[in-house]
């Protein structure tokens, strides 16, 4: 870089650190901010949690509700496992 480039950068920071401090000077937090924040902050976790809550137990019951719905369509008559009326037959072939 030669002088002349240099000295144009050196202005412009200076520039852009005097804007900078200048709006930074203006810039006045309220005394109560950090307890303003914290209680938006701590809200919003109380209503993440609640809703997450909520949505479990709606899932829960949905699920032990189709779970109901479907064993209640199972067949009423006996099934085949457990029709005592058929003899078996011996274990060994008996031939």
């Amino acid at each position: 870089m030669n002088e002349v480039d240099r000295n144009e950068l050196d202005r412009t920071e200076q520039a852009l650190r005097e804007a900078l401090g200048t709006l930074a000077g203006g810039v006045q937090a309220a005394s109560d901010a950090y307890r303003t924040a914290r209680g938006d902050w701590l809200r919003r976790e109380r209503r993440r949690r609640v809703v997450l809550a909520v949505l479990i137990a709606l899932v829960f019951t949905l699920a032990t509700l189709i779970g109901l719905w479907v064993l209640n369509q199972a067949p009423s008559d006996p099934s085949v496992i457990f029709s005592y009326g058929v003899p078996v037959p011996p274990a060994g072939g008996g031939l």
